[in-house]
Order: structure tokens, then sequence, then C-alpha cells
């Protein structure tokens, strides 16, 4: 089955309070080459914490 271009850059994001993976956004490598780092809702946690990018 062939991917998409869409799905073939999504990266998981994973909090770091709880270990869940709970979001899924992509980046532009070209521009970014550290890890995301972003501070989002955890709804697992209930408050927002930092949710850091993971390997597929």
């Amino acid at each position: 089955m062939a991917t998409s271009k869409f799905t073939a850059n999504l990266l998981r994001l994973k909090c770091t309070g709880c270990a869940r993976m709970n979001y899924y956004t992509r980046k532009n490598k070209k521009t970014v080459e550290r890890k995301l780092d972003l501070k989002k809702y955890c709804k697992w946690c209930k408050m927002r914490k930092s949710h850091k990018e993971v390997k597929k």
C-alpha cells in the first residue's frame, strides 16, 4: 500500500508525565533539525505537560 505525503511525515508526541502517545504532528525536516518539545494538554494527566517527539 502506498503512503501519502501527509502520513510519511507524521511524528508522534509523547507526554512526559504519563508517557502516553497523545498527539501526531508534522515538521519540516529541512529547517528544523532538533526534536520537537511542545506544551500540550494531556487528557490523562488533566493538565498541560511537555510532549516530546519520539521515534516511530
